[in-house]
């Protein structure tokens, strides 16, 4: 049994990700290798805020290297990543100009520490995913957290030279069969993922029931219009580039049928949706439940859309073939069709959206991307933002 490190508010057992995982067994390794003596747990402080205190297996050590695991926990999410090892091997080094580093495509996270992806860790094939293509499938905040765990420790020990940290996940090309990773294009073994270092477990009931509560709470406080976000792409989004409060912000994950059809039970007067479009793309399609498991529509849309604004079959084409919408947006911008087809799409959401809201609800949707900022908004959009903004500043007295 895993120690456990915390529930959601539905009594639902956190796990740690796989980019936890691989920071730990780094740190470990590093602090290994600097003090020479058997460490057997070691502490990591997720981008969360949890502190985790982890169980280090399976140490190796030789003259040149060591390396060790930390076994992956999901709590009470279904993963098929969970009770799989991540193995970090750290080994002193001279130089990251060798030939066969080069030919490895390393990522050199910082200034002295280099981190490669070995056995089980897949590879990029295609563009448009965080990595270039060739690199190993080791994502943005994962990267940092090795970088400052391996840091942390060769500060300690007052190190002052070169390190490479070598990622692997015995038995994970396998596994990574099971999951999206091939239609990605990321292939020979998993991705080390993970933006919070936290698994937030993903029961569909109690999702489900903690947005009903979340925003049965804010009705009975007074307010009767609201913000929603999918996740923590959309908050962050709300609060930093449209300064708004997430206090008056419900999380619907991917339960946006249901965040409507909850809002109506309530009595709520109007909600704004607020979403990266990633996921609602979908909603386009009238999509109503945007987890990958039950549909995936992005490119058919943003295709369809394309075409019915002109886009040669060539063009419609690209679109099909991208991994992601970062590369779908930026093929349409390259023909000039961008603000076009993402007036198409919202057009088709507004639709969607009201025919589930029905007379009662105000419905409007903004949508972003990362890259881009607003991509598109509703016809409401601005009225009903302004609406619930000085709704909530009247609430506040402001």
């Amino acid at each position: 049994m895993k120690q456990e490190i915390g529930r959601n508010r539905s009594g639902l057992r956190l796990g740690y990700t796989t980019g936890s995982c691989a920071a730990a067994a780094a740190k470990a390794a590093v602090a290994m290798l600097l003090k020479e003596e058997e460490i057997t747990h070691v502490k990591l402080i997720t981008p969360k805020g949890i502190e985790l205190y982890l169980e280090v297996e399976s140490t190796i050590r030789t003259a040149d290297y060591v390396q060790c695991a930390v076994e992956k926990y999901s709590g009470d999410d279904p993963d098929v990543t969970d009770g799989m090892k991540v193995y970090a091997k750290a080994e002193k080094i001279e130089s990251f100009l060798k030939e066969e580093e080069a030919e490895e495509r390393c990522f050199e996270i910082k200034d002295h520490i280099v981190l490669a992806g070995g056995e089980g860790i897949g590879r990029v094939t295609k563009a448009g995913l965080e990595q270039q293509t060739g690199f190993p499938a080791i994502n943005k905040i994962p990267r940092r957290m090795i970088a400052d765990a391996v840091d942390e420790e060769c500060r300690q020990y007052k190190y002052g030279g070169k390190i490479k940290i070598t990622l692997s996940i015995p038995g994970g090309e396998k596994i990574a069969k099971k999951t999206f990773n091939p239609r990605l294009g990321i292939v020979g073994g998993l991705s080390v993922l993970g933006t919070t270092g936290i698994v937030e477990p993903m029961s569909e009931k109690a999702l489900t029931d903690t947005i009903w509560l979340e925003m049965k709470m804010l009705k009975e406080t007074g307010y009767d219009r609201c913000y929603v976000v999918p996740g923590n792409y959309g908050m962050d989004f709300l609060c930093e580039e449209l300064g708004v409060d997430e206090e008056v912000t419900v999380k619907c994950s991917n339960y946006i049928g249901d965040t409507i059809d909850d809002a109506k039970l309530l009595g709520m007067k109007g909600i704004l949706f607020i979403g990266h479009i990633g996921k609602f793309v979908k909603l386009a399609a009238g999509v109503m439940n945007t987890h990958s498991r039950q549909a995936d529509c992005r490119m058919e849309v943003l295709a369809v859309h394309a075409a019915l604004e002109g886009a040669d079959s060539h063009t419609v084409r690209s679109v099909m073939d991208c991994v992601n919408t970062s590369e779908a947006l930026r093929v349409l911008k390259e023909c000039g069709l961008l603000e076009k087809v993402m007036e198409s799409v919202m057009e088709r959401i507004e639709f969607y959206l009201t025919n589930r809201a029905g007379e009662a609800l105000d419905i409007a949707a903004v949508v972003f991307s990362n890259e881009e900022g607003v991509l598109g908004k509703t016809s409401k959009a601005d009225s009903l933002f302004e609406q619930t903004s000085r709704f909530v500043r009247q609430k506040k007295g402001r």
